[in-house]
């Protein structure tokens, strides 16, 4: 029976044994990062609101601000990326020609909770920056697999498009392309099914998916495969972007995701600084599977 005070809508307490599996999966899936090179880096809670503002498209809204006594204008971290793009923009030296880093932290989104998705929860973020190669997206790419494969999930799948194939789409229309396997084909333009249905690999992506299979031995269609429905919500996105499907299935709920994006950290360094990453969502990994 409830005796104490409640938690706030969205914001949960971890049990003995779920907090048990999440420092295994983060340990396990740390283990492979290092393996592909990636050190480990911490950032605050808290950033300016400035910092985070403009940087998140339609979904800036679900950003947590507020003020403090001095009246400064501050935010609750919406991702880890962001952050990143902050701190290097003011330690450019580490940039000997990569910096390359994993991050597990708490991130906070003002969105309606449902299964799978709270208002505050874990991210684990790897990332490359300082290359425009696409073998960092490679690189990138089979961490993921990896990483999901060492705690145990064997039919999830990494779903892979390009964001040029949008190019010349309105926004809305890509957002809603983005969404198709949510709401339904049935709900979808003709002209849109059309365009889905003609996409094809762009040249990079066939790149990537061969250093996939020659260099990190992963098989298209079992450990990846290519949608031309994938979009990604957040607007920084340039290139290549990443989802990982828990069964491998495009209608599943996604248990990771990421992509390059080359014009997020020059925003800050005043110079165009490429990067490209990952991010798996921990705490949704964890619920799936129970």
């Amino acid at each position: 029976m409830q005796k104490g005070p409640v938690t706030p809508k969205g914001f949960v307490d971890m049990l003995p044994e779920i907090a048990a599996k999440r420092r295994t999966f983060i340990n396990k899936i740390s283990t492979v990062l290092e393996k592909f090179d990636f050190k480990p880096l911490e950032t605050p809670i808290v950033e300016f609101a400035e910092t985070l503002l403009g940087k998140y498209g339609e979904e800036e809204k679900l950003v947590y601000q507020f003020e403090d006594k001095g009246g400064r204008k501050l935010a609750l971290r919406y991702d880890l990326t962001v952050p990143l793009a902050r701190f290097v923009a003011n330690n450019l030296g580490l940039l000997s020609p990569t910096f390359s880093r994993y991050q597990i932290g708490q991130v906070f989104r003002g969105e309606k909770p449902q299964k799978g998705r709270s208002r505050e929860f874990t991210q684990f973020d790897y990332d490359i920056v300082g290359s425009e190669d696409i073998r960092e997206d490679a690189r990138v790419a089979a961490a993921a697999v990896d990483g999901i494969r060492a705690i145990g999930f064997s039919k999830s799948k990494l779903a892979i498009n390009d964001r040029n194939n949008f190019k010349g789409l309105k926004v809305e229309d890509i957002r809603l392309i983005d969404k198709m396997h949510k709401i339904g084909k049935d709900k979808m333009p003709q002209n849109l099914l059309n365009f889905i249905e003609k996409t094809k690999p762009t040249e990079n992506l066939l790149k990537i998916f061969k250093i996939l299979e020659s260099e990190y031995k992963l098989k298209e269609n079992v450990d990846f495969y290519f949608d031309p429905t994938l979009a990604r919500g957040l607007d920084y996105y340039t290139s290549t972007v990443f989802e990982m499907k828990l069964n491998g299935n495009p209608n599943d709920l996604s248990i990771g995701g990421g992509g390059r994006y080359d014009n997020l950290i020059g925003m800050f360094a005043g110079r165009k600084i490429p990067a490209v990453g990952f991010s798996f969502g921990i705490d949704r990994i964890i619920e799936l599977q129970q």
